[in-house]
């Protein structure tokens, strides 16, 4: 299974990781506290998010053959919606590779 991760440098990375897990509680399954979550999109897609005080870090997770650029994306597109007073950079890397 393709993984990428990504750290994004964040003051507020608990805040904005509780705010993903609870946006996708509705829809996934999530579990979470104010440090780690962890968000099964299913069909094996999932995302494990750990914050610091100083980042917010986002390991992705895609079966093979998935599209990993996309799911990236929507991870991304989310966390920019509630973190909209910041400029967030996201250097996706892949491990393993």
């Amino acid at each position: 299974m393709p993984i990428s991760e990504a750290r994004v440098a964040t003051a507020h990375g608990s805040r904005y990781l509780q705010q993903l897990c609870k946006h996708w509680s509705h829809k996934f399954t999530v579990d979470f506290t104010a440090e780690r979550g962890m968000i099964d999109f299913g069909d094996g897609r999932a995302c494990a998010l750990a914050a610091t005080g100083e980042a917010l870090t986002l390991r992705a997770t895609v079966p093979e053959g998935g599209d990993a650029q996309r799911f990236e994306g929507v991870i991304g597109d989310h966390l920019k919606r509630f973190a909209f007073r910041e400029e967030l950079a996201f250097d996706w890397r892949r491990l393993g590779d």
